[in-house]
């Protein structure tokens, strides 16, 4: 008999398909399906495998309340701050998740961002749609120029290094912050700063890159915010808890930062719609990673995962604590 999965998330056609040739698999139809349907689905199909996307959050309590037999969690995200891993760890319950999938998709996302929060993007396509028909002034909605200038990242792992490759092509002097040092072959050439708040006042752009955690919750608030210069840009590809979003609203509104570009929120999908009020912002719905071929590979990551603990054999890509 094939093992049997739960897949609580609609997946890709070609995913979906992969998972019910090799698997027993019950397929989501929905998007999110709520917690309390997932434990129904998963008991009811006598699942040993569940298959995630990020927007499924399993707390301590969930996992709790997981059938006996289910022996491993495979989400489909490079995140797992939606999945207590103590918890999982504590059934016997094996977590993996797809690191390096949404890598370079991201960081295309991020420039896309940062370039359209920059050059003006959302009111430039309000004025077209809106039927332009007045030439406007040498003065009138001018943006911010990139090339030539100093990007700062928060979290240079996989993600960051990637969107600094990409910054390098603009010509822009890329710093950086992070837990640790990069070795120089990683680094190429870019300014590390131990100190999050001293790299502040230097980023003409600033983009976070870094994971969520308790750590990184609302590392940009008011404080860290009126470091910045006059006029900077900012963009988040990473998690919305990394900040204050009545900050960020405060200090665009004023005129304190220029632009935002954000495809993350504290409250997705149900994010704050003030944002979209603001014409200096730029918004995409959490899609950094949403393209076929990495939506296919970070697929078929969860479920080299799913087979491999489900045939006895060691995950691929594991997930544990420090």
């Amino acid at each position: 008999m094939k093992p049997r999965i739960v897949v609580a998330r609609s997946m890709p056609a070609a995913v979906a398909q992969r998972a019910s040739e090799e698997f027993d698999a019950l397929l989501a139809q929905d998007c999110v399906p709520d917690t309390e349907e997932v434990l129904n689905r998963l008991a009811r199909h006598r699942a040993e495998g569940l298959m995630i996307g990020a927007s499924v959050k399993l707390d301590s309590e969930t996992i709790a309340r997981m059938p006996a037999h289910v022996r491993i969690i495979a989400t489909v995200s490079a995140g797992i701050d939606h999945i207590d891993i103590a918890a999982a760890q504590a059934r016997g319950i094996v977590v993996t998740n797809a690191p390096e999938g949404p890598t370079e998709c991201t960081a295309d996302l991020c420039m896309m961002l940062l370039l359209c929060a920059a050059r003006r993007a959302t009111e430039y396509h309000a004025l077209m749609q809106a039927g332009w028909r007045r030439r406007l002034g040498l003065g009138e909605m001018l943006g911010t120029k990139v090339s030539g200038k100093t990007l700062g990242i928060f979290g240079m792992g996989r993600i960051g290094r990637e969107v600094a490759q990409r910054a390098r092509g603009f010509g822009m002097k890329i710093l950086y912050h992070n837990r640790t040092r990069l070795p120089s072959e990683l680094e190429q050439g870019a300014t590390y700063f131990a100190d999050f708040r001293e790299m502040l006042p230097h980023c003409g752009f600033l983009s976070l890159n870094a994971p969520g955690s308790p750590q990184t919750r609302h590392v940009i608030n008011r404080e860290t915010l009126a470091l910045l210069p006059e006029g900077a840009v900012f963009v988040n590809t990473a998690r919305g808890a990394l900040v204050d979003e009545e900050a960020l609203i405060e200090s665009l509104r004023s005129g304190r930062l220029a632009a935002a570009g954000l495809d993350v929120f504290e409250s997705e999908p149900d994010f704050d719609l003030r944002f979209r009020q603001l014409g200096n912002v730029f918004l995409t719905p959490h899609a950094a990673s949403a393209t076929t071929e990495t939506r296919n590979r970070m697929g078929y990551c969860a479920l080299d995962n799913l087979a491999a603990v489900l045939a006895g054999k060691a995950p691929v890509t594991p997930v544990t604590l420090p």
